[in-house]
């Protein structure tokens, strides 16, 4: 093939054009600890501060790289292709640690993907010349570094690094089928070729043992998930319950089976990762068990309900029965007390318990236990959070669900009509029902649950260009890769909004140009790779399907002002959409010319041409004449396309599409699909990703030295530009929406109002320095803002109401509600355009999102406006469109079927649903949060307080003499500690729950005591928390080791656990205990074994810090070294400063680590005086000072535009949803394969 040159220049470095810069990378956790950090890395100027936290973090390659390389010479081969290995030589003269490190610059990935891709393209024939090679080579390392597009992540992963590097490794089994042979190979190198697939079919036989039965699907799905792709099988061919076996007995049916594979996967997940395993499970609608598998996931969440309400009842009411059995009835009659007849407190806990229907037998059994002299009931209690114990427990929680939904079904419901279920042995009917039920139950299923998406059977095999190779039965676990059974698609995606001239037009050489040069990449890819089954690696080969796409469509119509929900949007999508996959077939057909067709094309040849001549009607707008489809598509809309060169571009890409198929054949079965570009989009800066609207209009940019800043999108001003706006009414726009940071000229509340009550011109800097960076002018009215003395002696507030969580200072002050949403607005932004003045009614629709924006926002897309955008892409689609259409939580079961009805009558292939609210873990709603109720609840927790303190002294006298009576005393007395004391308290949360560690230590620094306070987890649990406290704390004063509490308590496992915050030393825990004894192992008994290692220092290739990491300052002379230890280990708590050795002269280069500790007097100034509290006034005014609570950050996120959940890998509150899975904004994760 001849290449072109578009974006590059011939004999002029490509880099040359491209201005680069230094950066550091860091992503952190919201706690401020570090997940991820490198120094000086090097990525073009202007890449965003994600784009190069995503770079550096996932795609460069973090060791083994040669510091020193040689090129391999190759006969045939042009020289700038010639593979790298290392140079053993020059690196013999290196220190044998600096022989090799990790990428550090972007220009490496480039260079190590698009050297790859020439190399091989080489080999293959691809180029006509080695200027073509050469022009190939600039020509995709422009398009990377410009961040036009970008392949899926395994490319990024795994290509070049055999090329570039000269890495190599043992086989992991795979295979590939030699290019030049056409012969099946195992693979004898991990890296020579490459795994870039991210997509996988796979079949599976009514077999249990056997290959490509059952259990020999579990292990393939293993080697998968393994490496983290994803894979999708259809498990109809699985009899149903009771179906008779071969050798006697009957089936346990299909859901048993689908049960081991939810945890097969679930265990791979827990075993390597926090990403759970990307997985699709498909069934036809006529299997026998349909119905069980329409609900499983209903039933299982309500599970999940039954678990957390059940067993916080039964925490509470076998508690409330134990704690009655203790009440003293009748004076030296300890049986009274368990005799419901005698004991009233005992008999009305008894009846409460059976109210809520707490079984009688455990009742009894704790009554029992209270005989036998225990004092109280441990019974774990579970949470709704997506990764806890409870979802843990029930099945169906590691896989997207779908129905294989045929017209037959289709028209039987709206005939109301009936729906067979068919036995798989034997082909006989298994029952009969009304096919309406069935779609009623599939409605409910996806209200209730998201699960399961429908896929519809027939119009999906309408479409198949290989039905000679068999049905299409299933997809990938994101659902835009559909193609035969034990196949494989490589992704790469264009980004729209690169495309975009500075005039408004759309760049449609270019777009042409960049889908030609992908679609050979995406096919090199094919020839290049490996796949991790021998049958994978022979389809894949045969059939050649490719996947490429598009992302940024969203921000390419609202920057051309145009509406999402619009004609003319829906045009623009359909025109891009036809012009990308006509050239790629175009260029498909001219790689068969040169190479041959794909090996299927002949037997399929009639099928194929079919459908292009269908994809070609549809370019040309045509209503009728559609060949062999049972559901006509959406044409392309040309009298709604503003501009008529890219229908016209549509129609010629297509003509000469099928041209030259009829006359070449096509090199691939399939060259397109619409993915969800999750990290990809961040790595290319998209606003939006694949098919979707964009879900804000304010977003929060990363700063390269950490924290964020409020920006607009870079979209608006553009549209706004577009739509006729001046710069100054753009610009005033634009600040309506982000806030002026500040009070200066606020209505209502500003400067002068703030001084008439007044405020100093002290106590306004510290207002504007907070407003600066605050969400809500609210937060930064409060005692830490403006000083404890301003507010009490000037301000005139009392301290009770400056500690009270729910006192609102503006109030208070006089302001009215609509006076601070005004001052509000001002300062801090509406985060929407609803309002903006200059802007006009009828442009509000270019600015709709998917979510409403911000406080005042009330529009936002609907349900319609999605589904008909995809079936604006559809027709020009060979696979499908990956994306699950959010629903508001008022929406209806009967909304649900209509928007799968209306998706079927628009040719779409497949949809998947969301209602907020429809899964239990998804955090409340920010309108379903009240903050009035918020505040009432916290003042609740305030007063009760000091009577927990109060209960706590109490317990604390019962709990003395009861123990005092029974143990085993190992000393003669008591060791009492001293009446005042050192200590320490460290607060955490662990799970999404807060705890607060209080410790006593005896003079010598040995630990007498510790107190422990999750004051909101309710009475029962918290009085158990504080017991435990005290029982330990009186055993370590008889003399009970601290490690046989470290050894009985540490690694057990129960409800509320999982990721550490707060601590610097701890990052998981097993249960609150197994927290807390960690806790005081690594402070009093140096077991840094139960200390997680700091995550950077997780990597097989951390080199450390060097010299800096010991650097200290000139020591002092001995004996005034000797002075300085002595006083700190005489004042000082060990727990707090731990095993360290106190340097005296501190640390001289200014490295501060986990353990290193830097006081700033001036710190303490107008500070809480801790001595003057008790313990739980303590904890409140700890807990008052914490501003960044859980569900303050929930209702930020969702405000923001974000789902509310936390990320599962670095848990930042930044998730957004992203095809049928959910994508982190901050550390570019998700939650399935995209």
């Amino acid at each position: 093939m001849r290449i072109a040159r578009r974006f590059t220049t011939e004999d002029r470095d490509v880099y040359e054009a491209i201005p680069f810069r230094l950066t550091q990378s860091e992503i952190r956790n919201p706690d401020g600890s570090v997940v991820f950090k490198a120094d000086q890395v090097e990525v073009p100027a202007d890449w965003s501060q994600v784009a190069s936290d995503i770079l550096a973090q996932k795609y460069f390659r973090k060791r083994g790289v040669p510091k020193a390389l040689k090129r391999v010479e190759e006969a045939d081969v042009p020289a700038f292709l010639w593979r790298g290995e290392p140079d053993e030589a020059a690196l013999a003269g290196l220190p044998e640690a600096e022989r090799s490190g990790g990428e550090t610059s972007a220009k490496q990935v480039f260079d190590r993907l698009a050297g790859t891709w020439a190399y091989w393209g080489w080999k293959g024939g691809y180029f006509d010349t080695e200027e073509d090679a050469r022009a190939y080579y600039d020509e995709m390392r422009f398009m990377l570094a410009a961040q036009m597009a970008a392949p899926n992540s395994p490319q990024w992963f795994n290509t070049g690094l055999h090329w570039a590097y000269g890495i190599d490794g043992p086989s992991q089994g795979h295979h590939y089928v030699d290019y030049r042979t056409g012969k099946l190979t195992r693979a004898a190198s991990a890296y020579e070729h490459p795994q870039p697939h991210a997509c996988f079919i796979q079949s599976v036989e009514d077999d249990l043992v056997n290959d490509n039965g059952i259990m020999d699907l579990w292990v393939r799905e293993a080697r998968l998930f393994k490496y983290g792709s994803g894979t999708g099988s259809n498990f109809s061919r699985l009899r149903g319950e009771n179906e008779p076996l071969a050798g006697g007995g009957k089936s346990s049916g299909l859901m048993s089976f689908l049960k081991i594979g939810d945890r097969a996967a679930g265990a791979i997940k827990s075993g390597g990762t926090t990403r759970r395993a990307a997985k699709m499970v498909t069934v036809d609608l006529d299997h026998p068990d349909i119905v069980e598998y329409v609900n499983w996931k209903v039933v299982e969440e309500q599970k999940v309900a039954a678990l957390v309400a059940g067993s916080k009842l039964c925490g509470k009411h076998l508690n409330a029965v134990m704690a009655a059995c203790r009440e003293p009835v009748v004076e030296g009659d300890a049986d009274a007390a368990l005799d419901p007849k005698r004991n009233p407190a005992l008999k009305a806990a008894i009846k409460a318990a059976r109210a809520v229907a707490i079984p009688e037998s455990y009742i009894k059994r704790v009554m029992q236990f209270a005989a036998q002299g225990y004092e109280r009931v441990e019974f774990p209690t579970y949470d709704t959070d997506w990764d806890s114990e409870a979802y843990r427990t029930v099945s169906g929680q590691n896989s997207n669900n779908s129905v294989r939904v045929p017209d037959a079904f289709i028209e039987a419901v709206l005939a109301d009509g009936d729906w067979r279920l068919i036995r798989r042995t034997d082909g006989k009917v298994s029952k009969s029902l009304k096919a309406r039920e069935l779609w009623d139950m599939i409605a409910h299923a996806a209200w209730a649950s998201a699960d399961p998406g429908v896929q519809f059977d027939t119009t999906i095999n309408d479409w198949h260009t290989c039905p000679a190779g068999g049905r299409i039965n299933a997809s990938n676990p994101c659902s835009e890769y559909m193609f035969l059974d034990d196949t494989a698609c490589n992704l790469a995606s264009l980004n729209l909004l690169a495309f975009m001239d500075d005039d408004g037009r759309f760049a449609i050489e270019d777009y042409e140009h960049a889908t030609v040069l992908w679609t050979v990449t995406l096919e090199i890819s094919v020839l290049m790779a490996q796949f991790p089954s021998p049958q994978i690696a022979k389809l894949s080969y045969d059939y050649r399907t490719l996947g490429l796409g598009y992302a940024n469509i969203g921000g390419l119509l609202m920057a051309m002002g145009l509406a999402y929900d619009s004609e003319a949007g829906r045009a623009l999508c359909g025109a891009l959409t036809a012009i990308l996959t006509g050239a790629a077939y175009r260029t498909s057909a001219e790689m068969a010319r040169e190479l041959g067709a794909f090996p299927g094309f002949q037997a399929n040849r009639e099928s194929m041409l079919r459908v292009i001549r269908n994809h070609r009607r549809a370019a040309r707008g045509m209503q009728g004449g559609y060949e062999e489809l049972s559901v006509k598509p959406v044409p392309l809309d040309i009298a709604n396309c503003r501009d008529p060169r890219l229908a016209e571009a549509a129609a010629r890409v297509w003509d000469e599409a099928l041209k030259l198929g009829e006359e070449n054949g096509f090199r691939n079965a399939q060259v397109s699909v619409i993915a969800p570009t999750g990290t990809i989009g961040l790595v290319m800066d998209c606003d939006t990703t694949g098919i979707e609207p964009d879900f804000a209009l304010v977003k929060f940019k990363k700063l390269a030295g950490g924290g964020y800043f409020k920006i607009i999108n870079r979209t608006v001003p553009r549209a706004l530009a577009t739509l006729g706006y001046d710069e100054a009414q753009a610009e005033e726009m634009v600040r309506y929406a982000v806030g002026h940071g500040t009070l200066r000229g606020a209505p209502a509340i500003n400067h002068a109002s703030l001084k008439a009550k007044g405020f100093t011109a002290a106590a306004l800097d510290a207002l504007e320095n907070a407003l600066a960076s605050a969400f809500d002018i609210k937060f930064a009215f409060n005692k830490w803002t403006l000083g404890d003395d301003f507010c009490r002696k000037v301000l005139n507030f009392e301290e009770a109401e400056l500690n009270d969580l729910g006192f609102d200072m503006l109030s208070a002050l006089g302001f009215t509600r609509a006076e601070v949403e005004a001052a509000n607005t001002y300062a801090c932004g509406a985060m929407t355009l609803e309002g903006a003045p200059y802007l006009k009614d009828e442009h509000l629709a270019v600015f709709d999102c998917a979510n409403p924006c911000g406080r005042l926002g009330t529009r936002y897309l609907s349900v319609e406006s999605h589904i008909r955008m995809m079936a604006a892409a559809q027709p020009f689609i060979s696979g499908a469109i990956s994306k699950t259409i959010n629903m508001p939580n008022t929406a209806t079961v009967e909304d649900c079927k209509d928007a799968y009805l209306l998706s079927w009558k628009l040719g779409i292939k497949a949809n998947a649903l969301y209602r907020d609210g429809s899964k239990l873990s998804q955090p409340l709603a920010a309108s379903l949060i009240d903050e009035a109720e918020d505040q009432d609840e916290v003042v609740e927790a305030l007063v009760a307080a000091p009577a927990a303190a109060k209960a706590s002294q109490v317990a604390e006298r019962i709990v003395e003499k009861v123990v005092e009576k029974v143990i085993e005393k190992t000393q003669s007395d008591r060791q009492r500690l001293p009446q005042r004391r050192k200590g320490y308290t460290q607060k955490a949360v662990v799970g999404g729950h807060k705890v607060y560690i209080r410790t006593g230590e005896y003079e010598d620094g040995r630990l007498g005591e510790i107190f422990v306070d999750m004051h909101k987890e309710g009475a029962a649990f918290r009085s158990l928390m504080n017991n435990f406290a005290i029982a330990i704390s009186i055993g370590l004063q008889y003399g009970v080791p601290l490690e046989e509490f470290v050894e009985a308590y540490t690694f057990t496992r129960f409800e509320p656990s999982g990721m550490v915050e707060g601590n610097d030393a701890i990052k998981m825990a097993t249960s609150v205990l197994d927290y807390i004894f960690r806790e005081l192992a690594i402070s009093y008994l140096s077991r840094h074994d139960l200390a997680h290692v700091n995550p950077e220092d997780l990597s097989p290739d951390t080199t450390g810090k060097g010299e800096t990491q010991s650097e200290v300052a000139d020591p002092l002379p001995g004996s005034a070294a000797r002075a300085v230890q002595e006083t700190v280990r005489r004042i000082a708590s060990k727990g707090y400063v731990r095993s360290l050795t106190v340097f005296p002269g501190g640390l001289g280069g200014g490295v501060q680590g986990a353990n290193a500790l830097a006081v700033d007097p001036q710190a303490f100034a107008g500070s809480v005086a801790v001595s003057e509290l008790s313990y739980g006034q303590e904890t409140l005014i700890e807990e008052e000072m914490a501003d960044d609570t859980y569900v303050r950050r929930v209702r930020e996120a969702r405000l923001k535009g974000y789902e509310g959940d936390s990320c599962g890998e670095c848990g930042n509150f930044t998730l957004v949803r992203n095809g049928t899975c959910l994508k982190c904004d901050t550390c570019g994760g998700t939650s399935g394969c995209s």
